[in-house]
């Protein structure tokens, strides 16, 4: 197939197919006539390459996978490489999620504290003559 049916049926662009060729990732391969020239090979090795850039991998991640598809298996992730790249991406994710875990608690720890003030303020202004409260981004809370 050429290189406008292959991006239809992968759902990419002739361009990132090029791009991907241009990376070492998409085989270059030319008829006679000098059109770029794919089979359904190659429509697995993109298949594989967006699944996993869905998942988060970048590209250069993908190309144990691709390197384990041309080698002739059935899957690109049955290779020790692709294996290796699995552990060292979850490693990555098990790091960006301990953040997050953090950051979530220290905005639950400042949003309680803002609903303390506020309670508090708006206890305030019940007093007769009490103060009335006010948005610290202006305006008066009620």
């Amino acid at each position: 197939m050429r290189i406008g049916e292959l991006a239809a049926r992968a759902g990419t662009t002739t361009r990132t197919l090029r791009y991907y060729e241009s990376r070492g990732l998409l085989p270059a391969r030319r008829g006679s006539n000098g059109y770029r020239t794919y089979d359904e090979d190659d429509l697995l090795l993109l298949r594989q390459i967006r699944t996993l850039q869905d998942f988060g991998f970048d590209l250069e991640e993908t190309r144990p996978f691709v390197e384990c598809l041309r080698a002739g298996h059935p899957e690109g992730d049955s290779c020790p490489a692709s294996l290796a790249v699995y552990r060292r991406k979850l490693g990555e994710l098990d790091a960006l999620i301990g953040e997050l875990q953090t950051v979530r608690a220290h905005v639950g720890e400042q949003l309680a504290r803002a609903e303390a003030s506020r309670d508090e303020l708006a206890a305030g202004a019940e007093v007769p003559g009490g103060p009335e409260p006010v948005c610290e981004l202006g305006g008066t809370f009620r």
